[in-house]
């Protein structure tokens, strides 16, 4: 899950880099789906990668417009998993 909190002044200026380069994603980053706080601050983003080192390479091309928090997350089905393993 990824936080993208825009810095001030950046909105137009950051959809307008969408518009023409798009997502910009690194090979073996997926991107899953997004929403968007209504004052158009924040976005919550869900990205599937099989390493770290691809999401930051995705956020090498929009850090100057936005802050971005990296939060790992697994789905239940994977969390039920782990959760035998460690019993």
């Amino acid at each position: 899950m990824i936080i993208e909190n825009y810095k001030p002044g950046k909105t137009e200026e950051i959809y307008n880099r969408f518009k023409e380069k798009g997502r910009m994603i690194p090979e073996g980053v997926e991107f899953v789906d997004s929403w968007i706080e209504e004052n158009l601050q924040k976005c919550y983003q869900v990205m599937r990668s099989e390493s770290e080192s691809g999401i930051y390479e995705w956020i090498d091309n929009w850090k100057d417009l936005v802050d971005f928090e990296v939060i790992p997350v697994m789905d239940s089905s994977q969390a039920s998993e782990a959760s035998m393993k460690n019993h």
